[in-house]
């Protein structure tokens, strides 16, 4: 079975405080708003565009959703698209595959398969 995948989006100064200390309470939007905000692959790059428009140095941080367990929620957010998010802090262990943001032709930030 596939594994089901969430994503998360992270500065350069976040990644770096992630690989330091072993775990990511989110960012201020995150800690403010009570949960870590994460996307499916096809809410990456609407996510990336919105959030971190004209940012260099971000990580796509890939999660298999299981390992979040019930902390996970799939819940109604921006124009009414269901998103993940995860209440409680991510840590380095639950990370499956870290990669830079780049994008493919068409403008798509690329998921790169395991």
């Amino acid at each position: 079975m596939k594994k089901q995948i969430v994503y998360k989006i992270l500065t350069a100064s976040e990644y770096a405080a992630l690989v330091h200390d072993g775990t990511f309470p989110g960012s201020l939007l995150d800690i403010s708003d009570g949960f870590i905000h994460m996307s499916t692959a096809d809410q990456v790059t609407a996510t990336v565009d919105l959030y971190f428009k004209g940012q260099s140095g971000l990580m796509l941080a890939a999660i298999d959703q299981e390992v979040l367990g019930p902390s996970l929620r799939w819940e109604v957010s921006r124009a009414g698209q269901i998103f993940p998010h995860f209440y409680g802090p991510l840590t380095l262990a639950a990370i499956i595959r870290l990669s830079p943001v780049t994008r493919n032709r068409e403008g798509q930030v690329e998921i790169i398969s395991h």
